[in-house]
């Protein structure tokens, strides 16, 4: 199992019918481009295209500037800074901050967060080119429910886990993945509200 992968009951949610009837082309900013880019300001790892990370993070990466508010160029700016928190709960198995981004009933998010906080580089539980690199984000768009659906590509290294100390290694080839996103508003910014991964 790669530390992307979810089980089979995630695709069996209402992810899929919340992300797309919900947030269909009759939505008000439906189609429009996101014109808000990730913010430069905060160091972040989603692009990085380093093989393996030099030191452990010293803090959980901050929301940055572009990612505040509930624009669709903000929920643009939101994944990829969620991304970024994932990369950070990966490498130190510290997943406050993740969860702090996440509603509370977000089934992917919490299983991603279990897994990576027994498993971690600062465990030794994973190494190589674990860190997620975005390649794209797509129709994203704001439902009737208010919530944002949408898509990303991303890929990411090879890597190792050991879920633990004695366990025999498991090697995860490059992958590339296709993230579907729902996004929530927690006060006036976006939260995940759920999210499903499969491989390309």
């Amino acid at each position: 199992m790669t530390i992307r992968n979810k089980p089979a009951f995630l695709a069996a949610t209402c992810l899929g019918a919340l992300a797309l009837s919900a947030c269909g082309p009759g939505s008000p900013e439906a189609g429009r481009p996101n014109t808000a880019p990730p913010s430069t300001s905060t160091p972040t790892t989603s692009g990085s295209n380093s093989s393996t990370p030099t030191s452990t993070p010293s803090g959980a990466p901050e929301r940055p500037a572009a990612a505040k508010g509930l624009t669709l160029g903000a929920a643009d700016a939101f994944y990829r800074y969620y991304i970024d928190l994932e990369n950070y709960a990966a490498a130190t198995g510290d997943t406050t901050a993740l969860l702090n981004e996440s509603e509370s009933g977000c089934e992917g998010c919490k299983e991603y967060a279990d897994f990576v906080a027994k498993v971690n580089a600062a465990n030794g539980g994973i190494s190589g080119d674990f860190r997620f690199k975005i390649k794209n984000v797509y129709q994203l768009a704001i439902g009737s429910t208010g919530r944002v659906g949408g898509k990303a590509q991303l890929s990411v290294g090879k890597f190792t886990t050991k879920e633990h100390p004695t366990s025999k290694p498991i090697i995860s080839e490059p992958t590339n993945y296709i993230d579907t996103i729902a996004l929530s508003a927690s006060g006036q910014n976006w939260v995940m509200y759920e999210m499903d991964s499969a491989e390309q």
